[in-house]
C-alpha cells in the first residue's frame, strides 16, 4: 500500500508505518496517537531531532523517526522529507477521521518568546506560518527551513496550520512552535466521545 508519500508499512489502532526512499533520503516514521509522548528520533540534524521529540512529547503522540540522507550536500533534502514522512504517517493514522474533534489551538511560551498554533486536521491542507527568525541557524538546522517543515507537515498530513510567534532568541521561538503545534494537535486529534462521524456538516472531510 502507498500513501502520496511513501509507502505504507502498516497502519491501524489509530498508528501507522511509513518508509520513503529516494536517491537522495531514506526515512522511516512510525507514529502512535494514542501514545505517552515516548519518542525516538534520528535524522542527523540534532536540533531537528530535539524539536521533533519536544512535539510528541507535547502531542503525547509515541513518535519513532529514523532518517538518513545528503547531509554532506546539505540539512533541505532530510529535514523536508522527514517532515513529509511524519504528514503521511499522521494523515494514515488518522484514518477517515471520524470521530475525532478535528480542530485545536494551544498557545506556548519559552521565556521571552511565544508561538500559537491553530489547526484543522480535517484533511485540507493548507499552512500560514509566520516566525520571524533574526539569525541563520539554530546548531545544525537552518532556520529558513522550519517555514518550510511545516508547510511540509501540514500538505502531507491534510492539516489546515495557522502557526505564528515572536521572540527575541531564535532557539526559544523555534522550540515554542513546535510545543504549540504538539498541544494544538493532541486537541484536534483526539476521540470526541459525542462524535459517531466526521466533525463536518458535509457529512466527509477532506
Amino acid at each position: 500500500m502507498t500513501s502520496q508519500i511513501g509507502t505504507v508499512v502498516k497502519s491501524g489502532d489509530r498508528s501507522a508505518t511509513v518508509s520513503r526512499k529516494t536517491r537522495e533520503t531514506e526515512i522511516t516514521v512510525t507514529l502512535r496517537l494514542d501514545g505517552t509522548g515516548e519518542s525516538k528520533i534520528s535524522t542527523g540534524v540534532g536540533f531537528y531531532d530535539h524539536l521533533l521529540g519536544s512535539l510528541a512529547h507535547h502531542a503525547l503522540f509515541d513518535l519513532e523517526i529514523e532518517a538518513t540522507g545528503d547531509l554532506a550536500i546539505d540539512e533541505h533534502h532530510t529535514v523536508e522529507d522527514v517532515a513529509l514522512v511524519f504528514g503521511a504517517a499522521l494523515a494514515e493514522a488518522l484514518g477517515d477521521r471520524s470521530g475525532i474533534v478535528r480542530f485545536g489551538d494551544a498557545a506556548v511560551p519559552m521565556d521571552e518568546a511565544v508561538a500559537t498554533s491553530v489547526v484543522d486536521v480535517g484533511g485540507r491542507p493548507y499552512a500560514v506560518i509566520d516566525l520571524p527568525f533574526k539569525g541563520k541557524r539554530a546548531g545544525k538546522l537552518p532556520l529558513q527551513l522550519i517555514e518550510h517543515v511545516f508547510e511540509s507537515f501540514a500538505r502531507a498530513g491534510g492539516v489546515t496550520l495557522h502557526l505564528k510567534g515572536k521572540g527575541r532568541n531564535d532557539h526559544h521561538l523555534a522550540e515554542a512552535a513546535f510545543k504549540a503545534l504538539g498541544r494544538s494537535l493532541r486537541a484536534a486529534c483526539a476521540v470526541d466521545p459525542r462524535r459517531s462521524g466526521v466533525a463536518s456538516t458535509k457529512g466527509s472531510l477532506g
